[in-house]
């Protein structure tokens, strides 16, 4: 649950950021290249974090919480193979090499918690 819960928080935060202070957010990650083409996509992105991190925080201790790990699991995955192919080759802003390193940690603290009680009756 703390990692549903932490993993919902972050995505919450950082997709609400996105889109209610877009100007304050390019300034730590860059400015969009062919901004007017890449606004829908960034905030189609930013909408789909502030859901999966919601239905991540709203997570109860049911079965509910493993459909939260593959959705917090997904996701991490999903974002980790960005940060790594664009981080290197130029497309994004070295500031994204730390996104990479937490949702890398994300994967790893869902893996530790893979034997919990909770997920073990959930499966």
């Amino acid at each position: 649950m703390l990692v549903a819960h932490a993993q919902g928080v972050f995505y919450t935060g950082g997709g609400a950021w996105a889109l209610l202070r877009p100007h304050s957010f390019e300034r730590h990650f860059g400015p969009q290249r062919m901004k007017q083409d890449q606004d829908w996509l960034v905030k189609t992105v930013s909408g789909l974090l502030v859901s999966c991190g919601w239905s991540q925080i709203r997570t109860c201790a049911t079965a509910e919480c493993l459909v939260a790990r593959r959705v917090g699991v997904g996701t991490a995955l999903t974002l980790l193979a960005i940060d790594l192919v664009y981080v290197p080759g130029g497309k994004v802003r070295r500031s994204h090499a730390l996104d990479a390193v937490i949702e890398a940690g994300r994967l790893v603290a869902w893996w530790r918690c893979r034997g919990s009680r909770v997920w073990q009756r959930n499966a």
